[in-house]
């Protein structure tokens, strides 16, 4: 007879080899992960991750579902429309459970049945964020944008802010496959970057004034909403809110945030946003311009807006800087069509504050 093999055990490893890693060099890991729901199944791994993610530097918050505090889908908002129920203004009132719901889900290592975070039950992003105590660098994004435009029309807009606007640059046009539409909407000969007199007459004008509102207190309201969170984290150096449409982008950096602190805002009478001071503004149109990648854009506009009140918007060095800006709002051929409009006659225009 052969004597069965016996199959043994390794013997159990005195420690773990990980642990061997240094702290820093952990939170270098986590760093890169940023999405905050990465970071929450993280803290549930071990005592040792869930007392390294609190102190994660770089956070990257990304909402892609609502729901109500009653539990409503978000179908109650609307959010599949092409003219979501201004979910901006909604944000923070509502209960975003795809992202809390790995932290509030999760079990202490020990198993005690206690949440890692218990203040989370409200599923709210503001509570969410107050779990990590040295946030630098902050990313939110929403799940569509605030601005409903018609099927074809490029609108995107950037803006700046400390207590209050600093700049924003709005692009818009119609997109067009330069290939597919072929010479039918070749540019005229005579555009010699006047604004035609059919762009006065046939509501031209009148829309660019609806995107530039529009804009401008979808701007206003995402800055009102960060108000908690940046009075939260001190330690914030710069922060972006944007959404996943790639529509709008608000952002703050160092001196920003700290101009923001040590200023009181201003709110809005009307709604739960900050006012929007009386700016100038400079327009810049084409009527056709030509992008690479085979696009093109129709009623090409850009729109750089500066509050009135700012006393060097003549200066040399502010204007560079203004430049600046409009040349890094937007990448690929978006970027080019900014540089490109940079060039063209500008208009003037002001508008009230509201």
């Amino acid at each position: 007879m052969h004597t069965k093999a016996r199959i043994h055990a390794d013997p159990v490893l005195e420690f773990d080899q990980f642990d061997c890693l240094p702290d820093s060099l952990v939170l270098l890991i986590l760093n890169k992960l940023e999405d905050v729901r990465s970071l929450g199944r993280c803290s549930a791994v071990s005592k040792r991750f869930s007392g390294l993610v609190p102190l994660v530097h770089d956070v990257c918050v990304k909402i892609d579902h609502v729901v109500t505090v009653d539990g409503d889908s978000d179908d109650a908002l609307n959010l599949s429309s092409p003219k979501p129920h201004n979910i901006i203004s909604h944000l923070f009132k509502l209960m975003l459970f795809a992202i809390a719901k790995p932290f509030h889900d999760m079990r202490s290592p020990n198993s005690t049945g206690r949440p890692l975070f218990p203040q989370l039950s409200q599923h709210s992003p503001v509570q969410v964020l107050k779990n990590f105590s040295h946030v630098r660098n902050l990313q939110v994004e929403l799940p569509s944008g605030d601005v409903a435009v018609e099927e074809g029309v490029l609108l995107k807009w950037r803006a700046e802010y400390g207590s209050t606007l600093q700049n924003c640059v709005i692009l818009g046009g119609t997109l067009v496959d330069r290939k597919a539409a072929g010479n039918g909407h070749e540019p005229s000969l005579d555009d010699n970057g006047s604004m035609p007199e059919s762009f006065y007459t046939n509501g031209g004008l009148k829309l660019r004034v609806v995107w530039t509102i529009s804009c401008l207190i979808a701007a206003s309201t995402r800055h009102y909403l960060l108000r908690s969170i940046i009075n939260d984290h001190p330690t914030l150096r710069s922060l972006v809110l944007a959404d996943a449409e790639g529509q709008g982008a608000l952002s703050m950096g160092a001196e920003q945030l700290k101009d923001f602190r040590e200023h009181q805002l201003s709110a809005s009478p009307c709604s739960n946003r900050t006012q929007v001071p009386a700016c100038n503004m400079k327009l810049k149109y084409a009527q056709y311009l030509e992008l690479p990648g085979g696009l093109a854009l129709q009623g090409a506009t850009l729109l750089v807006i500066k509050p009135a009140s700012d006393g060097s918007s003549s200066g040399h060095g502010n204007r560079k800087e203004v430049d600046a800006f409009v040349s890094g709002a937007f990448d690929g051929p978006l970027r080019f069509a900014a540089k490109a409009l940079m060039k063209r006659r500008t208009y003037l225009l002001e508008m009230n504050g509201f």
